[in-house]
């Protein structure tokens, strides 16, 4: 499989998990953190390549694990690291390789790649969408579209 029949082909997957999202979501979700939870949940069990997806919500001066799926996370990030760079930037952070990232927070030493997306609320971040993958390279900027559209689905609870 090409890597252009591979792009097309993780496009239609988001498609269909945005879709899926909306149905449990939109009207359905109690609150933020249920909306959340669904969101990981759906995205860590249809993308094989994620190990770890999740939200960091901010708080005050650090960012503070939320819902997520995989293995255990940093409770609390401060100082740097791919979410803090998203957080301050307001902008998403796709890494190919986050050992060559200064300052990467290694909370799951396996990760080698990762992506981070913005939850805005009224201009400002409130909370950080994270993805890691155990392989290098897993996410592009072709990840940040589809992305922005599934974390669109969160904007009736914030």
């Amino acid at each position: 499989m090409s890597s252009h029949d591979a792009a097309e082909g993780r496009a239609g997957r988001y498609d269909r998990i945005h879709a899926q999202l909306r149905d449990l979501i939109v009207g359905n979700s109690p609150n933020l953190i249920a909306a959340m939870a669904t969101v990981c949940a759906v995205l860590h069990a249809k993308m094989p390549h994620h190990s770890w997806t999740g939200f960091y919500l901010v708080a005050e001066h650090e960012l503070h694990v939320g819902p997520y799926q995989g293995p255990v996370a940093c409770q609390v990030l401060r100082g740097e690291g791919v979410c803090i760079a998203c957080w301050r930037s307001a902008q998403p952070v796709v890494v190919p390789d986050v050992r060559l990232f200064p300052g990467h927070v290694p909370c799951d030493p396996r990760a080698q790649s990762e992506i981070a997306l913005p939850v805005m609320k009224e201009g400002r971040v409130v909370a950080v969408f994270d993805a890691d993958s155990h392989q290098p390279a897993q996410f592009t900027t072709a990840d940040v579209d589809p992305l922005r559209k599934i974390l669109a689905l969160l904007d009736t609870y914030l």
